[in-house]
């Protein structure tokens, strides 16, 4: 296993991906870069990253933003708690570390949103410290190197820890790291793996023996549950009525159509978000016209959501729930918004009757 460094170094000078945190690694970018890349494809951060870089290019200029700016920078990336993770770890570190990116493991775990794999990765690569990244795809290609056919765990996440501390190289660990998520991402693919391309064939246990294949099975995937939705879109003049979401939950401070979910099966739509709105908020509704029906899948469910424009059918009520606001038409885009709640406002900047 001597040599898996120095070849895996090697490929990735030929090979590496041009990516635009890469040509100037600060800590601020890595940082930035690792946090957006949770959960979320190269080609999807690449344009996000830019766009955020120019609204917020250094960690003061984050941490003294508002909350709201952030994440409208982040909207349609998903996986919001990251965006209000990376907002208090920035202010974390302009209060307590002198506005500057941690260089050790253990600080950087005690911020909000950073995790093993990723404080390994920000240490790594910003400050060139002798310390592993265990992502999927670096996971992925230890077991395969280790033919290692232990169920998921403690256990088997504990010996792959050991194993990557193990084969660190001494010097450009950061590369070194990289040169593993690439490896992951263009060769050892989870299913049909391209082991012709790969230059750590003599290191591949699961490579000699054939077995690299049996090693990408992935868990069959659960049935994903399904979520009926309505939402109105409550009018009054050129204003609509927005809710914001609790800052605890999913979505957390987005602003959105209110309404809510409803039982499946149910027919009568319209009423039961007239329903809806008057039992949970005390908004009681006129429904008139659809404006849509909105499909939207989520980690851990899917939605069907009908969104109908709505009248208060009390002209006079003023009195609006907490985190309700009348918002004009021609604001929409200062409010961040998910996916279908933007898709909803697009309908309404394209010229939908109010």
């Amino acid at each position: 296993m001597q040599q898996l460094p120095g070849k895996l170094l090697g490929w990735y000078d030929a090979n590496a991906r041009f990516l635009p945190w890469r040509s100037d690694p600060t800590p601020y970018k890595v940082w930035v870069s690792e946090i957006m890349l949770q959960q979320t494809q190269v080609e999807t951060v690449i344009l996000y990253f830019q766009r955020f870089m120019d609204r917020f290019p250094d960690l003061a200029s984050l941490a003294e933003a508002q909350e709201s700016e952030v994440l409208q920078n982040w909207e349609g990336l998903g996986y919001y708690s990251r965006a209000r993770n990376l907002h208090k770890a920035a202010r974390i570190m302009v209060s307590n570390h002198s506005g500057q990116i941690p260089a050790d493991v253990a600080t950087l775990k005690s911020l909000p949103g950073i995790g093993a794999y990723t404080a390994g990765a920000i240490a790594s690569i910003a400050f060139c410290a002798p310390e592993p990244a265990l992502d999927a795809n670096i996971r992925r290609i230890y077991l395969r190197i280790l033919d290692l056919h232990e169920p998921p765990g403690s256990k088997t996440d504990a010996r792959l820890w050991e194993f990557a501390k193990e084969i660190l190289p001494d010097s450009r660990i950061g590369d070194y790291n990289q040169a593993l998520m690439d490896l992951g991402s263009a060769v050892c693919t989870p299913t049909n793996p391209h082991c012709q391309l790969c230059p750590l064939q003599t290191e591949c246990l699961a490579f000699q023996r054939g077995t690299q294949k049996e090693l990408s099975v992935r868990k069959p995937k659960a049935k994903v549950p399904h979520r009926l939705v309505a939402a109105a879109v409550v009018k009054r003049g050129n204003e609509v009525l927005l809710a914001r979401r609790p800052a605890d939950g999913m979505l957390g401070n987005l602003w959105e159509y209110p309404g809510g979910s409803l039982p499946e099966g149910i027919t009568d739509l319209p009423g039961a978000l007239h329903a809806l709105l008057g039992e949970r908020f005390g908004l009681w509704i006129a429904v008139e016209a659809q404006v849509g029906v909105f499909k939207h899948a989520y980690t851990h469910f899917k939605i069907t959501l009908h969104a109908f424009t709505c009248q208060l059918t009390d002209a006079d009520q003023l009195s609006l729930p907490a985190d309700f606001s009348w918002v004009s038409i021609d604001n929409l885009s200062a409010y961040p918004m998910g996916k279908v709640a933007r898709l909803i406002s697009r309908k309404i900047d394209n010229g939908l009757e109010l």
